[in-house]
């Protein structure tokens, strides 16, 4: 992808911008896939139906998230924004997730906030009227001087549907330029969800969520969970690649197996959360993961670099990847025997190493 760093050069900047620049590059064009952990989804295999007794055509994978109907359970997860280049691939993005009837996040609004001129790489409303879409921020922002106040921003910003909210400290913590203190983020984070008049999710960024996480989450009132397991792009490889000096390198890089796997997270999330909805991201590559996530209790199903690698081709390449992963899980449906994802929630599933039954 020689073209991304070519158009990289024609940018200048600094703080936040160059920052986020820097990590669009960086995941394109770098390996900084988590080394030494996977999703756990490899774990799992569904029966195989060989007389399904449906039509493969009139499969049905639609859902109702927020309020917004969503063709299949897809989510195009928050990855970018705040410089000029991930507001061409913002756009590619939401016009394919108009097209496909998915649902998209943005990536943390943090640059707009602090500059307002960089609010348009974040805009695409005008291309995807209809989608299911969510502003973002950091909560550790919640102690740097963000509040009520900058939370209705990002969602007025984007025209909003939701609200993420990412949790990222192990990121913050390998950054040169990181955010150190958590201190009181609940507390803050309460008082948010409280106050703000559109649902907030709690979303991890690739390192996974646990299930006395989700309590205290729930507790405080969260609309949903995107547990972000461990297994896909590890954020702590990113700032690796992306750091001068070789100390802090150094420490980032023995973290690129940290985490909890998507699926174990997943699996321990849906177990605490009841009827509310929870994302599984993190590691997600073809429709068969998504069909296994699915079975083990996700409502949506977010995809993220491989989405990117697409976008930053163009936004017909980004649309057949997706098509792709797509018709993977409607022939999962199909092969399980299941005509719509209720069925698929309950399709037969079996643990690789002993071909015993998963009871969830």
């Amino acid at each position: 992808m020689a073209k991304s760093k070519d158009s990289f050069k024609a940018f200048v900047g600094a703080g936040t911008e160059a920052r986020k620049r820097e990590h669009i590059e960086t995941v394109l064009d770098t390996n900084v896939a988590a080394k030494g952990v996977t999703t756990g989804f490899e774990m799992f295999a569904f029966e195989h139906c060989a007389l399904p007794e449906l039509d493969l055509d009139n499969i049905d994978l639609s859902t109702t998230v927020f309020g917004r109907n969503i063709r299949a359970p897809i989510l195009i997860s928050s990855m970018t924004g705040g410089a000029a280049v991930g507001g061409v691939i913002n756009r590619r993005l939401a016009e394919c997730a108009q097209e496909l009837g998915l649902a998209m996040g943005l990536g943390s609004q943090r640059a707009a906030i602090e500059k307002a001129e960089l609010a348009d790489t974040y805009k695409v409303r005008d291309v995807a009227p209809d989608i299911l879409l969510f502003a973002n921020l950091g909560a550790v922002q919640l102690n740097y001087g963000y509040g009520i106040e900058q939370a209705r921003r990002a969602v007025d910003m984007i025209e909003a549907d939701a609200l993420f909210i990412h949790l990222n400290p192990l990121q913050e913590a390998v950054q040169s330029e990181g955010d150190r203190n958590w201190r009181g983020i609940i507390t803050k984070l309460e008082e948010l969800i409280r106050e703000i008049e559109v649902p907030v999710v709690v979303k991890e960024i690739g390192n996974g969520l646990s299930a006395d996480l989700a309590k205290k989450l729930i507790s405080i009132g969260v609309a949903g969970i995107d547990v972000a397991g461990a297994g896909g792009t590890s954020w702590s490889e990113v700032e690796a690649n992306r750091q001068s000096d070789p100390l802090i390198r150094k420490v980032a890089h023995s973290f690129a197996g940290w985490g909890i796997p998507t699926a174990h997270s997943l699996i321990e999330v849906r177990r605490e959360a009841g009827s509310l909805p929870v994302f599984a991201s993190g590691g997600l590559r073809t429709g068969i993961d998504v069909a296994k996530a699915i079975r083990l209790g996700a409502t949506l199903c977010g995809v993220a670099a491989p989405a990117l690698g697409a976008a930053d081709e163009d936004t017909e390449t980004v649309t057949k990847h997706l098509q792709c992963l797509i018709e993977e899980l409607k022939i999962v449906a199909f092969c399980t025997g299941s005509k719509n994802l209720e069925d698929l929630t309950r399709a037969p599933l079996r643990r690789i190493n002993d071909w015993s039954t998963v009871d969830l």
